[in-house]
């Protein structure tokens, strides 16, 4: 059912004129380092002479070099291309280009390509890191979702397939296995997305755990499925809680890769509403048909743990997949129901639009019986993330360490996420009359109080609090605007690149 599209990365020497492609993709830049920003060239493989006449004519064909800024001109007679593509670099004061800036460039490239099969891309890419981040912004940008279109519509302009990546360092002995990995977070990244924008009568709790269990086939990856039965025998009352008004009864799914090496282990707690109307709390009609996208943080844990054993890291990494539909019927939760959570724990129902935080509860405390060392939750929690850091910035909350270490991940991997902290007059705006806690609390700083109800539920192994953070991705999980960049309109894969930085660099250690 959900199949991620896939991408051939290979390098070759900067020296390009015997390779045959669809296009030839070269960077313009912003040139800052004057009076006036004025586009310019960057690492053009042209001739001199041509570099020299195309860069005159930068100004004439209406060019500033600035991001997302993609120009198709004819071919020039040196090189064996179809077109020549012009791809805006952004601000650039000097030869060095940044890692951010080439992935941006050559995703939007990708990205505006589609419906050609092979393009070369000749960014300035003088080393390994370089020529990993114009590989992974193509295998970023390289993606159209055609799933539910009739198959003579969806044939008709899918992504590239093929691309080559023309660098000074093709002969390093490291580039293959950065190849690798860029291809490996493009399948995974591309993989959420697939997910993500699956429409809701396809993918529910039931078809998301059996598309775990297909992505997971190739893999050294056990994936372990509790229904409803067992949900119910068990006690995992938020995810039974939340399910109950919807036909399609919940799910828990945990994924588990266990290298014989492992001296860490991680274990990432995925939010997996797979619609959400808000229940009997009812959401606005509007826009609620991008309600499809709450199990983004699931579908997030997912493919981050896959990655992980595709790449063979030596870190245990257990994700456990949340899945249940928030629907309104005659058994759904009501407000001011109590549910008694997986733990014992009992939660007062104020608002059944606050459901994302009953099934994390659940899965938080599942994870723990693991004993894992640290526990890492993702949801699209709150639309409060969203005042307070716009659509394009996670929130991470939690212990400090985990919480700045995240913070670093995100920076490493291109990726935009902010620190933010649990203030302690917060916990009591979640106590409850009648309950152990209250589901909704302090209605000011709603991010951080959904946050403070999680870190309720984060257990201790060897009578030590397991140390823990929570990434609030409710923003830059659906971009509802304009493409941009390497990021198309609608699922975005947002966050996954952070856990999979913030994995490598436990293995690092």
């Amino acid at each position: 059912m959900i199949n991620a599209s896939e991408l051939k990365l290979t390098a070759v020497s900067a020296d390009i004129k015997r390779v045959t492609a669809d296009a030839l993709v070269i960077g313009v830049a912003r040139d800052t380092s004057g009076d006036r920003a004025v586009p310019r060239l960057v690492g053009s493989p042209l001739p001199q002479i041509e570099t020299d006449a195309l860069e005159a004519s930068l100004g004439a064909l209406g060019l500033t070099g600035s991001a997302d800024e993609v120009r198709r001109l004819p071919a020039t007679d040196s090189i064996k291309a179809g077109v020549l593509v012009l791809t805006g670099l952004g601000p650039v004061d000097g030869e060095l280009v940044g890692t951010e800036a080439l992935r941006r460039a050559a995703g939007s490239a990708a990205r505006q390509l589609n419906g050609l099969s092979r393009v070369v891309f000749a960014l300035p890419a003088p080393t390994v890191e370089a020529a990993a981040a114009v590989a992974e912004g193509v295998a970023l940008g390289a993606y159209s979702f055609g799933s539910h279109r009739s198959k003579s519509n969806a044939a008709e302009k899918g992504p590239l397939t093929e691309a080559v990546v023309a660098t000074a360092a093709s002969t390093d002995r490291a580039l293959p296995a950065a190849l690798k990995r860029a291809a490996v977070v493009g399948r995974a990244v591309r993989g959420v997305r697939d997910l993500v924008n699956t429409a809701p009568n396809v993918l529910y709790p039931e078809s998301f755990a059996q598309a775990a269990r297909d992505a997971a086939k190739p893999l050294p990856v056990k994936v372990t499925v509790l229904d409803e039965k067992r949900l119910e025998k068990d006690g995992y009352g938020g995810l039974m809680g939340v399910g109950r008004g919807s036909s399609r009864p919940p799910r828990l799914v945990k994924v588990d890769y266990s290298p014989a090496r492992a001296e860490t282990h991680v274990a990432l707690v995925g939010k997996g509403i797979t619609f959400d109307t808000g229940g009997i709390s009812l959401k606005p009609a509007a826009n609620m048909h991008q309600m499809k996208s709450d199990m983004a943080g699931a579908a997030t844990v997912l493919q981050a743990v896959l990655a992980i054993a595709e790449l063979g890291l030596p870190v245990r990494a257990t994700a456990w997949l949340c899945l249940a539909e928030n629907m309104p019927s005659g058994s759904a939760s009501r407000p001011g129901d109590v549910v008694t959570m997986f733990g014992g724990k009992t939660v007062e129902i104020l608002n059944t639009d606050a459901e994302g935080r009953l099934v994390m509860a659940d899965g938080l405390v599942a994870a723990a019986e693991d004993k894992p060392d640290v526990v890492i939750d993702v949801a699209t929690l709150t639309g409060a993330q969203l005042i307070a850091l716009g659509n394009r910035t996670a929130g991470i909350m939690g212990d400090d360490e985990v919480r700045d270490a995240l913070k670093a991940a995100s920076d490493r991997a291109g990726e935009t996420a902010w620190p933010m902290p649990l203030p302690e007059e917060l916990r009591p705006s979640i106590d409850s009359q009648v309950a152990d806690l209250a589901n909704i609390g302090e209605r000011h700083g709603g991010m951080m109080t959904a946050a403070v109800f999680l870190r309720e539920f984060v257990g201790e192994a060897d009578g030590r609090k397991i140390p823990w953070a929570h990434l609030d991705i409710a923003g830059p999980a659906f971009n509802d605007g304009p493409a941009y960049g390497y990021t198309p309109k609608n699922a975005t894969g947002s966050t996954l690149r952070t856990l999979l930085a913030y994995a490598e660099e436990l293995a690092a250690r």
